[in-house]
């Protein structure tokens, strides 16, 4: 009797860092590989990704510096939030096979679970969209959530200003600021864009600061000043939005965009000194530093979105070889809400 032929091994298609960005980001920067799945350990699972984020912090983290995190290495798979599920286990009562996860899966088609992941991944409750839960219920909705109601703490009546208003954080928060009683003014670069955040998200407001003079219209649209400001840009239009900040104002800085995909150094803020005189505070933040909290703020966004209250966008780029494209793509600008890229082919929702 003829012995049987080896199993074929599962392969595992990677985007890897090829080299460091110098200036702004291309597709050059990244290489596709492919490696072989390896055997599971005991404790372990495999996740199958079906979608990944494409988001701002991916620069920082492809960059020399890093941000937060380590850099990724030259020849690492570059690291990014993911959502798939369990296609192979060790553990079915820690990893049951068919369950949805929530993780750094990085670029890739597939990715080892350890027994004890760190930062910890999230199962996806069953009935929520996967896209939701890397979105709306993950690190883009708990960050908008966490920056308005734990840093900014917008009181009814108040004003607050939200630039990159039509991008995945700044969308939410700008929606979610709405919901404390706020009048809203969103910042984004286009036509459409201002039109689906004050039409379909309903801000009371929003500039086109590619096109309209943001001081003057500032100015117009808050006389008494900004209470609240979402900072997801930094650069000029920080600066710029400093000069009209209120008495007790509050900048939250959520993102760096101006400066994100350039290895210039940040333009100097001059009106910083608005803050002593009108006695404001400027504060970063980071989700880690909320850790208490994420399971409320995860609460109150699964209702918000049960009522109709909280809309949300993906917009979808199919292939993981597209994944360095849409990196690039991320910083024209040329979409709304979330981008994100589909990895399996047929990636649940």
């Amino acid at each position: 009797m003829g012995t049987l032929p080896p199993m074929v091994a599962r392969m595992n298609r990677q985007v890897v860092l090829a080299e460091r960005p110098q200036g702004r980001v291309t597709a050059d920067c990244f290489s596709m590989v492919e490696v072989p799945v390896p055997e599971l350990a005991p404790g372990e699972a495999l996740l199958q990704v079906h979608w990944v984020g494409i988001d701002p912090s991916i620069r920082g983290w492809i960059s020399e510096r890093g941000s937060y995190m380590a850099p990724v290495g030259i020849g690492e798979v570059v690291r990014a939030s993911g959502v798939g599920v369990i296609v192979e286990t060790t553990d079915p009562d820690r990893y049951p096979v068919g369950t949805a996860y929530t993780a750094l899966t990085g670029w890739q088609e597939y990715r080892v679970f350890a027994p004890d992941e760190f930062p910890p991944v999230t199962a996806v409750p069953p009935g929520v969209r996967l896209l939701d839960a890397m979105n709306t219920l993950g690190q883009l909705g708990l960050t908008a959530h966490l920056g308005v109601l734990e840093v900014a703490k917008p009181q009814p009546g108040e004003t607050v200003v939200v630039s990159a208003a039509a991008s995945g954080v700044g969308s939410l928060a700008g929606q979610i600021a709405k919901l404390q009683g706020a009048t809203v003014i969103g910042i984004a670069g286009s036509p459409e864009k201002c039109a689906w955040v004050c039409d379909d998200l309903g801000f009371d407001a929003c500039i086109d600061y590619k096109r309209e003079n943001v001081d003057a219209r500032l100015k117009e649209l808050a006389p008494k000043g900004i209470d609240v400001y979402f900072d997801n840009v930094g650069g000029e239009l920080l600066d710029t939005v400093l000069r009209r900040i209120a008495t007790r104002g509050r900048v939250v800085l959520c993102g760096d965009l101006a400066t994100y995909d350039t290895d210039e150094p940040a333009p100097p803020l001059h009106n910083v000194k608005y803050l002593m005189g009108r006695r404001a505070r400027m504060e970063g933040f980071n989700t880690l530093d909320h850790w208490s909290r994420l399971g409320e703020a995860h609460a109150d966004l699964v209702q918000w979105i049960a009522d109709g209250r909280l809309i949300r966008r993906e917009h979808a780029i199919a292939g993981l070889e597209h994944a360095p494209e849409a990196l690039v793509r991320l910083f024209d600008g040329d979409h709304l809400g979330k981008l994100v890229v589909q990895v399996a082919p047929d990636a649940t929702f």
